[in-house]
C-alpha cells in the first residue's frame, strides 16, 4: 500500500512542479495549427475520394458500355 502512496504523492508533485504547463495563448495558437492542418488534410482527402469516384466510374463504363 505504501507503494501507491508514494506513486501518486510523487505523480502529484511532478504534474504540480515540474511540468510546465502552456499558456493560453500558446494553447489557442496551436489548436488553430491543428484546425488548419486538419481542414488542409480533409480537402486533400476529398479530392482523392473524389478523384476516385470519377475514376471508379469511368473504367466501369468504359468497360460495361
Amino acid at each position: 500500500m505504501e507503494k501507491i502512496t508514494t506513486y501518486f504523492q510523487e505523480a502529484y508533485d511532478e504534474l504540480m512542479h515540474k511540468v510546465t504547463w502552456p499558456t493560453w495563448s500558446e494553447l489557442q495558437d496551436s489548436a488553430v495549427v491543428v484546425l488548419i492542418t486538419a481542414l488542409i488534410i480533409s480537402i486533400i482527402v476529398l479530392g482523392i475520394d473524389l478523384s476516385f469516384k470519377e475514376g471508379t466510374q469511368w473504367l466501369y463504363k468504359s468497360i460495361i458500355g
